[in-house]
């Protein structure tokens, strides 16, 4: 087993990172099954409740709704954790158990019918039965695994960033929807801190991206609503292209595509990162599995296993993103008014609420065993 790929960039090298990661409550589990939660947790900040707010100016607007986690007995939903801190300590755990790490960029896969070899910018070589292309929506895996892809790209971007605020969030995620994308806030762990996801018109977005500080803090304060208070001051921003979510297959020749290399998520409803770490455990369930009937790993009915195992939870995890995103985006009455409607009907019929809730947190299928919850380890 071996792991290839950059390193994250240290602390001194790196950009500011302004990417934080919405963790669902099976995404922590995993990360307590991998022994890296406890390193983890001075970082994380919990989850308690989201507040989505209609800001568009359409007569149909759809009434503010609460999904607060002890509606279902939880403490949280999950944790909010930076990127940064996530990397680090899952790179960390890799080098304390993978056999051999390669940290460097891998320059071409080639895929034969018995083994897959991996060349390396160094011209080093690594040969194995699987790959397990973890390598981004550029991916150079299912590029030589030749695995067909339908993309399509929205006229929108996303920025990240963070901001100071003057009344504490409380835990509270809001999502502020508007004409043609949505203002996020998601709690970080200094209470007077929120990161930031701002979707929108890709030329409004590069026009954020040209202003200065104080510009960028009065346009974000102008959008948003009185719930932090006044005087945001934000911290760096980044800019990234929304595409579209699906792709045509997740498994070619002794290869298995995991995140994004698989499927795009837009930064909606904290579905992306949580739908790949679900990829990753599942496919360490087939390869477990075959290993444990003496089965070759990167064969086509392991490999067809696993895209069984993901089909559903990923379908239904893009669907609903894409359609969420897309009702943002038009100006359909008939379109406005279901959305409108479906939200007031949430906020009518607890029990809906309290279904549709748990539906967000767990996918529509069994959850694999490196997620299932560990009952006797600390929160």
């Amino acid at each position: 087993m071996a792991l290839a790929g950059p390193p994250p960039p240290t602390a001194l090298l790196a950009r500011p990172e302004t990417r934080t990661a919405a963790l669902l409550t099976s995404s922590v589990d995993f990360l307590k099954r991998l022994g890296v939660w406890e390193q983890l947790l001075p970082d994380a900040a919990p989850l308690r409740a989201i507040r989505i707010v209609d800001g568009s100016r359409s007569l149909l607007r759809s009434p503010e709704i609460s999904f607060e986690a002890r509606e279902l007995g939880l403490d949280s939903f999950g944790f909010n954790i930076a990127n940064t801190a996530l990397n680090a300590v899952l790179y960390g755990r890799a080098q304390e158990t993978i056999p051999h790490i390669a940290p460097e960029a891998i320059e071409t896969v080639r895929l034969d019918p018995d083994h897959a070899t991996l060349t390396l910018e160094s011209g080093a070589q690594l040969a194995g039965r699987l790959v397990a292309g973890a390598d981004g929506r550029h991916s150079v895996c299912r590029q030589a695994a030749k695995i067909e892809t339908r993309d399509w790209r929205y006229d929108q971007a996303a920025i990240a960033s963070s901001f100071r605020h003057s009344l504490p969030h409380e835990g509270v995620a809001t999502e502020l929807h508007r004409e043609g994308g949505s203002v996020t806030s998601v709690p970080t762990p200094d209470p007077h801190t929120s990161s930031l996801v701002w979707v929108g018109g890709t030329a409004e977005a590069k026009g954020l991206m040209e202003q200065d500080e104080i510009g960028f803090a009065a346009s974000l304060q102008d959008r948003f609503d009185e719930t932090l208070a006044r005087h945001f001051r934000c911290g760096p921003a980044g800019l990234v292209s929304r595409c579209g979510p699906h792709r045509q297959g997740a498994r070619g020749r002794r290869t298995a595509l995991i995140g994004e290399a698989a499927h795009i998520m837009a930064p909606i409803g904290a579905q992306g990162l949580n739908l790949g770490l679900r990829d990753a455990a599942a496919l360490a369930d087939c390869v477990a599995d075959a290993l444990r009937h003496g089965r070759d790993p990167g064969s086509a009915p392991v490999l067809a296993q696993y895209v069984r195992a993901r089909q559903l939870d990923v379908l239904s995890r893009t669907i609903g993103v894409d359609l969420l995103g897309r009702s943002l985006l038009t100006t359909l009455l008939p379109v406005q008014l279901a959305r409108s409607a479906v939200l007031t009907g949430l906020k009518a019929f607890a029990p809906l609420k309290r279904l549709v809730m748990q539906a967000g947190l767990a996918p529509p299928v069994d959850l694999p065993r490196l997620m299932r919850p560990i009952e006797t380890m600390s929160a």
